[in-house]
């Protein structure tokens, strides 16, 4: 979905809201377990994960409140860098999912804790190439393993919350590995923090970052980590 459609789609949802007369996430979070299995603790102080989980607006707004994390980019993988831009994205034939780039601390917050936030608070897993008002491939759930022990940690971690059933229905989320990421246009970055008003967001996405600090205020920093240098 393009950026006007999801304007107008989300003022349709606004005048919705309105007239229901109360304000509803467009998705609950979801309390679960920490993964049983989570990476080795770590001396390094730099690591990256990437995740997509529908619109990158919302999942890098998510993630920039996360303690431990020192940035959070917008852009795309699945697919090739010569279809890695919004436009072509948007025709969900590029084999990318809208993802965001994660760079975090392994000191201050663990690959599991980051998992838990991206099935918890971030999306809605069980939802197959979709969320909230977008569908397309390219709103898949999906995870970009950079290491093995990510990859081992997520399959199991996926094994468990099905097994848990601590969802309605087994989760939809892909492990795709061997994917490169491309950073988003620099009007993608930092959308959430940008344009607080804007209904899409007031809807879909900054209900997330509350659920964020409702229900990890451990993890929960309220200053946004930006992104400062972003492509065109």
């Amino acid at each position: 979905m393009n950026s006007i459609s999801k304007t107008l789609g989300g003022a349709l949802t606004l005048l919705s809201l309105v007239a229901c007369q109360q304000s509803i996430s467009a998705e609950q979070a979801v309390v679960i377990a920490a993964p049983a299995v989570d990476e080795p603790a770590s001396t390094e102080h730099t690591a990256t994960a990437i995740f997509a989980g529908g619109c990158f607006w919302g999942v890098q707004g998510v993630f920039q409140h996360v303690k431990g994390v020192t940035n959070a980019v917008s852009g795309y993988a699945g697919g090739d860098g010569r279809s890695a831009s919004y436009d072509a994205v948007s025709g969900g034939d590029t084999g990318h999912a809208e993802s965001v780039k994660i760079t975090y601390d392994p000191t201050q917050v663990s690959y599991g804790k980051l998992l838990q936030v991206f099935f918890s608070v971030a999306h809605d897993p069980t939802l197959l190439n979709r969320q909230g008002p977008d569908s397309g491939t390219q709103y898949r759930s999906a995870i970009f393993p950079q290491t093995p022990v990510q990859q081992r940690v997520a399959q199991q971690y996926i094994a468990q919350l099905d097994a848990s059933h601590a969802y309605s229905k087994p989760l939809a989320t892909r492990i795709e590995s061997g994917k490169q990421f491309y950073p988003a246009e620099g009007y993608h970055q930092n959308y959430l923090t940008l344009h607080p008003n804007d209904p899409y967001i007031v809807y879909n996405d900054l209900p997330k970052v509350a659920n964020l600090k409702r229900i990890a205020p451990d993890l929960y920093r309220a200053d946004a980590v930006l992104v400062r240098n972003t492509r065109p």
